[in-house]
Parts: C-alpha cells; structure tokens; sequence
C-alpha cells in the first residue's frame, strides 16, 4: 500500500511508519456502489483514514451491483443483499481490499460470507425520515396532502408506518439513487411527495430540499440507519488494523444490539422491521424494536434497555419479547405478498 509522506523520514507519525511497512506497497482499493451516496460514504472513509495515517493512498472502485441494475421490485430477485454480491465477490477474490456498505441494507436473514469481517463502523448520521415535495409544490408536510395522496419510498418499513399514520395516502413504490429520484420527483410529477433519509439527503448535498424532518415517533429508522460499515477481508490483518483505527466504538455496539435483534427475527427483504439503538443520557443502551404487517394495520413494538456491555443480550431480548408479540406471525404474512 502506497504512502506517500511529506518531509523526511524523521517527520513520519507514528501510524504513518507503522502502515508502511504493515500494509502492501500499493494503493487500498476501495470498493462501493456507483450512486452518488455510495461515493460520498467513500469520500468519507478515505478523509477519515488519510487523517489518522498521513500519507496513505486510497483509491475508489466503483461497481455496478444487481440491485443497481434492476429497476423493479427486489424481493423478486432476491432482496437487498444484490446490494452487496457483486462488492462482496470482488473483496473475496482481491479485486478490492476493503468494501463500503450502507448497514441499512446488508440483510439479517442471509450470513456474511466466510471470511469478511466488518473491521470499522463510521460514526452514525441522522436517522431521521425526511420529506421532500416537487419544487413549487404548495405543501410542506405530510399532514396537509389530501386523501389519495401519493407518497414514493422503496422501503415496505417505510410504507407501513406512513400507513399507519395516514391509511388514506397512496404510498407507491418509488426506487432509484437519491439524485435519480429527485428528477424524477421534479420532472416527471409521478408522485406528489418522497420520504427519503435526511442524513442520504444531506451526504449528497440536498439537505436544502428537506420540507420536513418526521418525528423517531411516527417513523422509526431502518436497522442499521446511518452507519456506513467498512469490510475487509478476515486475513488482512494489516488492513484490519487500519481499519480499527477507524472504528467507532459507540457505534458499533449499537449497531450490534440492533443486528443481534434483527438476526433473532430473521427478517428477510420484504420485512418492515424497524429499529434503533441510542445511549441515553445515564449511559444505558436505549432499544426499539418494531415489526409491521405491510399496511402498517398490525404491529408489534418493543422498547428495553441495558448496560453497553450487553448489547448482545438487549437485541436477543427485545427479539424474544417481539417474538411473544406475535412478530414471527407478521413476517411470515409479509412473505404472502410480494409486490402491493
């Protein structure tokens, strides 16, 4: 892996001498999606890396994965690990050294491949819902468009909870990278709001198009929300500590009691299972689990907490206490039905 300081061997930092010799004498290769979200969770990764070690050189390798590709409904191709095949395949074989993914899509129902690891977890974003109207639209909220309304979002945990709190909108399946979409939203007409990721928003340079921010209360965040999670391979151990020095520690183990809990359920891509993790001002973890029917009609909710120590045991718990809620039922409902 390349290092290039600047001075004299003597003005080296100390991560900086160490990763020179730890690390191949080439670039990292970093691989990632093609959207413009994907590249700005890259950008971010290279910033923080080149920060802690001076000198490294990183470069990006953008791949075009299944989901990319298809346009329709995912659940009939497979759901949201195509997001990751074709990066997971490149990291397995040493096309790249180490993958970005959005946590939010990396699924809870299929296992890791052998011998990748999630070695660091960027500091978690906003995870709030935002709503964005075409530009000259006469609304600003949710709460002021009609009945029969149309709302796009590709995400059924999304659907569900706009249903259950406005049953008589129009949610239709609106898929696409953030930049495609508000074109669309623009220039096409084809629905009269979106519901997006405010921190999606912002990472590409659109936070100005934020019409308003939704409450955790009406909508709460996709498992994995906001955390952009950096793989390597197991067996790099230079790359993996590289990597840790990066990590951020808070993060991970929310990301950790909010992944043990989706496991539990064994949600698949069509599930609109929601949660989040949070440390509270006392410093316990703070858990919220919840899972819809697809209208959002039947739900099942619950909220634990415990020490940061347990984050583990929390996920299983609010799991299980789902579980007695009858979650498996509702998951297994949403299997039924493919497409709205």
């Amino acid at each position: 892996m390349t290092i290039v300081p600047s001075g004299s061997p003597q003005a080296l930092t100390p991560a900086t001498a160490y990763f020179r010799d730890a690390l191949p004498k080439r670039p990292l290769r970093l691989g990632g999606r093609t959207s413009h979200l994907a590249r700005a969770y890259a950008r971010r990764v290279i910033d923080t890396l080149t920060s802690v070690v001076p000198g490294l050189r990183v470069e990006y390798v953008p791949i075009t994965t299944s989901a990319d590709r298809y346009k329709g409904d995912l659940s009939e191709l497979g759901g949201k690990g195509l997001f990751m095949k074709e990066i997971d395949k490149a990291l397995m074989v040493g096309e790249i050294d180490a993958a970005v993914h959005c946590m939010k899509d990396v699924p809870g129902d299929v296992p890791l491949p052998k011998g990748l690891v999630f070695a660091a977890y960027m500091q978690r974003d906003d995870v709030h819902d935002a709503v964005v109207f075409p530009e000259g639209s006469k609304y600003s909220s949710i709460e002021e468009l009609p009945t029969g309304a149309r709302i796009g979002t590709s995400a059924v945990r999304r659907k569900a909870q706009l249903l259950r709190w406005r049953p008589d909108l129009n949610v239709q399946r609106f898929r696409g990278n953030v930049i495609p979409r508000l074109t669309r939203l623009d220039e096409d007409r084809e629905v009269d709001a979106l519901v997006l990721a405010r921190g999606g928003l912002a990472a590409v340079g659109m936070d100005h198009r934020i019409s308003q921010v939704v409450a955790m209360e009406k909508m709460c965040p996709a498992i994995g929300a906001g955390v952009v999670g950096v793989q390597c391979r197991k067996a790099d151990e230079g790359i993996v500590e590289l990597l840790q020095m990066i990590d951020h520690a808070e993060t991970r183990t929310h990301i950790l009691a909010e992944r043990t809990m989706l496991h539990a359920l064994q949600g698949h891509c069509n599930s609109p299972i929601a949660g989040h993790c949070h440390t509270t001002q006392d410093g316990q973890l703070s858990l919220i689990g919840m899972v819809f029917s697809r209208d959002g009609a039947t739900f099942a909710y619950a909220h634990e907490w415990d020490t940061p120590d347990h984050a583990h045991e929390l996920g299983a718990y609010v799991a299980a206490t789902l579980t007695r809620k009858n979650a498996r039922s509702i998951i297994a409902g949403t299997r039924l039905h493919q497409r709205p």
